[in-house]
């Protein structure tokens, strides 16, 4: 069991007497950390949760934005960490199985994946390619079997991920406002399991996911069925249309034991269940396992007598297996049988909310002197250390993925993976743009000022394909929150976010917390993940091919603030300095303006400028072209900097302009009316990849030298590695 002898205490004292030993195991089920959110739950209160398109948030299996015109988008996000680190490929794939039916859940189609992933250093980590390569795959085939696009993601390689793996999934879902699940409940309705039988897979996956990983536990691990899911998800929308669905949950973390006590709390019922009736995958059962088995590709259904014949022929016509399980009831009770015989009985309210706890926080002391370092010499050629960042696997491009991805299917995606943000087609002639960003390495040197940076690269991606943020969902993962040092990191990012969601207004609708993230190599690095959706009224801005005499316009200013950054870690091996910090006024000021440069069709191709800094955000733009470029480093608005800070330098709320000659004036106008601090460095010509200062060159690389580094680094380290 995995409750504390308080939480034990607790529980004997709300039920007046000692819990039988199923009664225990569904308990410690919702009561871990996965499922119950006791260590977050206080602090995740302050996010900022309404605005004017929320129509649900945060507690929800996915949150729920108006788009206008009748219709709504839905988003959620979850990780699958631990049992990825386990069993990569099937972690990865039910990673995906579980979020899809969060969108489901709502009564809305899934229209689209992202994913972010982290691994250890794969240069040199046979364990960590392995991880990789099979986590990759099973994303790729769960969600090409779906039919789903999976249109963008991130990844990032760090030592702090040795012999571990992070795989968040977020997904998108699209529908009528009409249709969406209301999840009401009366006395005498039916409760229906539909999907995959019960199997002895993922059984305590959710305690499983809620300790330190010290031993390959594969039991916890579910096994992945596209293809019953993808039948899963006709059965719901089909039977959502004719009205037969009162209530929904889907069955992940925890299994029945989740799903009932939850299902009955949020609609203030009582709930009876008659295990003998699950439809089961294998023979002679126990109590315990069916109610704390995560089998994949299950949902949780309540109708009503009037529909129950009709749920039960959409089931049928599909050829999905179904049950029905119980009834609800007046009373509050969780109340299990077998056959005649009660098994368990609980005030679902009482297993529905696990006491709370107030964690002790301090800083950490390693922050004290982190900043304190002493700067690395500038190298002698940087051209020689443009190439080695371009092929750097946090930097080198991320082709060797996406390609395995069908981010095609279901002819929405107007702009791809590999892009800045990516953007799907809506039925009411809008877009929606999306795009998650993380960056573990500046929230270890500074947890606020590392979030806030996450949360403004991915409102920044979006405004690049012309969309306003609308909303977001974060993912917050660290290690054991039992060390009140990591636990402040956790602290410390809550308030980051909150302040940065509230002065851009932007609603937090949905989010996961995944904690003791660790290894018997120490815990991961900070690694807050946020996830943004924006809005586009007209049409997206759809990248133009760069030609001779395109011009560079850079926005905002260079600082000296290498803390974190790629330059730091990976050509110098240095960890410390400062991490780059938001402005935010001065940010909000500047995405405004490129988003009503990018109405006014000035402008070719928008690019944010973050990780590796200017020099790879302009070779990336030269490299995808197939054109050189002449940039003046005495042109770009910075503090006095050295070469190497100017090119590396991953200070934020910076974006890359390419301006035809004839639209210059036009869009400098803008710019000089909304004060926002602009130059044009350099044009496209030639085909050398040139940074020059006055007349003396810092860089110069071919453009097809740059393109073979950084198109075939990272699928060179997985295949060949």
């Amino acid at each position: 069991m995995s409750l504390t002898p308080q939480e034990s205490e607790y529980l004997e004292k709300k039920i007046g007497r000692k819990p039988n030993l199923l009664e225990l195991q569904i308990v410690a089920a919702e009561w871990s950390e996965h499922c119950s959110y006791k260590s977050s739950k206080k602090h995740l209160k302050i996010l900022p949760k309404e605005g004017k398109r929320v129509i649900s948030g945060p507690g929800y299996d996915s949150g729920v934005l108006d788009v206008g015109d009748g219709y709504v988008v839905t988003v959620h996000i979850e990780s699958h960490n631990h049992p990825s680190a386990v069993e990569p490929y099937g972690g990865a794939a039910t990673g995906v199985g579980g979020v899809i039916r969060d969108i489901l859940s709502a009564g809305t189609r899934p229209i689209a994946i992202l994913d972010g992933l982290r691994f250890g250093d794969i240069r040199k980590d046979k364990h960590a390619q392995w991880l990789f390569k099979n986590a990759v795959r099973g994303i790729a085939d769960y969600g090409n079997c779906l039919g789903i696009p999976t249109i963008g993601g991130e990844i990032e390689f760090d030592k702090c991920f040795t012999n571990y793996a992070l795989v968040d999934v977020a997904s998108i879902g699209f529908g009528k406002k009409e249709n969406l699940i209301q999840n009401r409940a009366e006395k005498g309705d039916y409760v229906v399991l539909i999907g995959g039988s019960t199997g002895r897979d993922g059984i305590g996956g959710s305690q499983f996911a809620s300790d330190t990983l010290e031993a390959e536990n594969r039991s916890a691990v579910q096994i992945p069925d596209p293809f019953i899911e993808k039948l899963v998800i006709e059965v719901i929308l089909e039977a959502r249309n004719q009205k037969c669905i009162k209530a929904m949950k889907d069955l992940g973390g925890g299994g029945l034991s989740c799903a009932i006590s939850e299902t009955a709390d949020a609609l203030g019922v009582g709930i009876e269940l008659d295990l003998s009736l699950v439809h089961k995958r294998e023979h002679n059962m126990s109590p315990s396992e069916l109610m704390i088995s995560e089998s994949q590709e299950r949902m949780l259904v309540i109708t009503n007598l009037k529909k129950l014949g009709a749920l039960k022929k959409i089931c049928e016509k599909f050829r999905v297996p179904y049950s029905v399980i119980g009834r609800v009831k007046k009373d509050t009770l969780m109340k299990v049988k077998l056959d005649k015989n009660t098994v368990a009985k609980l005030p679902s309210q009482v297993v529905a909310n696990a006491p709370l706890l107030d964690r002790p926080s301090s800083k950490p002391k390693y922050l004290n002197n982190i900043e304190k370092i002493k700067k690395p010499k500038t190298p002698k050629d940087l051209s020689q250390t443009l190439l080695k960042m371009l092929s750097n696997p946090n930097i080198a491009s991320k082709q060797w993925v996406y390609t395995q991805y069908d981010h095609e299917v279901g002819i929405r995606t107007v702009v791809k993976p590999g892009s800045d943000g990516s953007v799907l087609r809506l039925d009411n002639g809008k877009f929606l743009a999306a795009k998650i960003d993380g960056n573990s390495k500046h929230c270890y040197i500074n947890p606020r000022d590392g979030v806030i940076g996450c949360f403004d690269e991915a409102c920044r991606n979006v405004v690049c394909t012309g969309a306003k943020p609308i909303g977001m969902v974060d993912h917050l993962q660290f290690g054991n929150p039992e060390d009140p040092e990591i636990f402040w990191t956790f602290k410390e990012s809550v308030q980051a976010i909150t302040d940065y969601a509230k002065y851009f207004q932007i609603p937090c609708v949905g989010g996961k917390v995944s904690l003791y993230n660790e290894t018997d190599e120490g815990p991961i690095k900070p690694t807050p993940l946020i996830g943004v959706l924006g809005l586009i009224e007209k049409k997206p801005l759809i990248s133009q091919k760069i030609v001779d005499g395109d011009l560079i316009v850079m926005l905002g200013i260079t600082k000296d603030e290498l803390g974190g950054s790629e330059y730091y870690e990976y050509i110098h091996d240095l960890v410390g300095g400062k991490c780059p910090a938001v402005e935010m006024k001065s940010s909000k000021k500047i995405q405004d303006g490129v988003l009503d440069i990018i109405q006014k069709s000035l402008v070719k191709t928008v690019h944010d400028c973050s990780k590796g800094g200017l020099a790879v955000a302009v070779s990336k733009l030269c490299i995808q072209n197939d054109i050189g470029c002449k940039v003046s480093l005495e042109k770009i608005p910075s503090e006095k900097l050295m070469r190497d800070e100017l090119l590396f330098s991953e200070s934020h709320s910076r974006f890359l302009l390419v301006v035809k000659p004839q639209d210059e004036k036009k869009m400098i106008s803008i710019l000089k009316q909304r004060g926002i601090t602009h130059a044009r460095i350099g044009m496209f010509s030639g085909k050398d990849i040139t940074f020059q200062e006055n007349s003396s060159v810092a860089v110069r690389v071919r453009v097809d030298k740059a393109q073979e580094k950084w198109l075939n680094s990272l699928g060179g380290l997985v295949t060949h590695g």
